[in-house]
C-alpha cells in the first residue's frame, strides 16, 4: 500500500483532484517496498500517525495516479 503525495483527509478529495487533472504521485514512507510506476495500487489515508479511514484502488501510469477505481 502507498500514500498519495498529498495527505488527503477523505477519498472524495483524492478523486476530485485526479478528475481535475492533478498529477499526483504515490510513495511508500517506509522505503521498504517500491511504489508501482505502472498498474494498479492501493492508496490509504490519511497518513500515519492518524488512523487510516479510507482506502482507494488506483491506476498508476509513469508513477502518476491517472484514475481512482474505487
Amino acid at each position: 500500500m502507498s500514500y498519495a503525495e498529498i495527505n488527503f483527509k477523505h477519498k472524495k478529495q483524492l478523486k476530485q483532484d485526479v478528475q481535475d487533472g492533478a498529477r499526483l504521485r504515490t510513495f511508500n514512507p517506509s522505503g521498504m517496498f517500491p511504489v508501482k510506476q505502472d498498474g494498479s495500487d492501493v492508496i490509504e489515508g490519511p497518513w500515519y500517525p492518524e488512523p487510516h479511514r479510507w482506502y482507494a484502488s488506483v491506476l498508476v501510469q509513469d508513477g502518476v495516479i491517472v484514475k481512482v477505481k474505487s
